[in-house]
């Protein structure tokens, strides 16, 4: 296929997920149940950072952590006391475990008592001239263990740059924050990161789509595989390059393309 026809057939293909109808079965559903905006971006963050495996356990752990936080996550991660905090000793998803969970909740106490919104985790860190969010990603990484007691063990859930990881699941969190259209999957909350700057998440299932599109040449499914992805997407559509995440997406997981 030329590129113009991959193009038209991409289009087609967000056309066709990028739709209300693509939320009930998707890690996104879990912050679309809330309405304030930092009740929105915690429960985004924690079901990005969940979602690893089967998407409807993804949704049902995420829900259920929602639930160990009374469905009100930011005053929960804000005020919650020793008996609340108890709570969450029963929550476990794969490798995430109690005490990730409890330095997630430390973190983000810290951050809103100092921050009105969770994009500063992400934008203090950004350069005028960057292209990308790798600094922000990068920024955010080291931000988020500055705490003295940051446990070594919570690192692998917070990826980075820096260690050639995809970041997938913390750039489909920044897709979710940033994007703003009108479909309403997407919540465009931060304006202060261009969605031109944002990196396209890629797994195996999406770098296997790239590949038969020969989008991508690299042969690992790593961070460069991620920026050259992203490299070829904006030649598709250079302001809004990671709109492709749902033709991608639905091609590899959905379509099993």
């Amino acid at each position: 296929m030329t590129n113009h026809a991959i193009k038209d057939f991409l289009n087609r293909k967000v056309e066709e997920y990028n739709h209300p109808s693509f939320i009930t079965g998707d890690p996104i559903c879990i912050p679309h149940a809330f309405t304030k905006q930092q009740d929105i971006e915690i429960a985004a963050l924690f079901a990005a950072i969940l979602a690893w495996g089967n998407r409807t356990t993804i949704i049902a752990k995420s829900r259920l952590l929602m639930q160990l936080m009374d469905n009100a996550p930011y005053d929960f991660c804000l005020h919650a006391g020793k008996k609340e905090l108890e709570r969450l000793l029963v929550f476990k998803h794969r490798t995430f475990n109690t005490t990730d969970i409890l330095y997630f909740v430390e973190f983000l106490k810290y951050h809103y008592t100092n921050h009105t919104s969770l994009e500063t985790a992400f934008t203090q860190w950004m350069l005028p001239g960057d292209e990308t969010t790798a600094n922000a990603l990068l920024g955010f990484h080291h931000y988020f263990f500055s705490l003295e007691d940051a446990p070594v063990r919570t690192r692998k859930h917070i990826a980075s740059p820096e260690k050639k990881s995809t970041c997938k699941r913390l750039n489909m969190f920044l897709r979710w924050m940033v994007r703003n259209d009108d479909r309403g999957v997407d919540f465009g909350l931060w304006k202060n990161i261009s969605p031109a700057r944002l990196i396209c998440p890629i797994d195996v299932h999406v770098a296997r789509v790239a590949k038969r599109f020969n989008m991508i040449a690299r042969q690992q499914t790593d961070w460069l595989a991620a920026l050259e992805l992203t490299e070829y997407l904006r030649k598709l559509c250079a302001e809004d390059p990671v709109k492709y995440d749902f033709a991608l997406f639905g091609l590899g997981v959905v379509e099993k393309f």
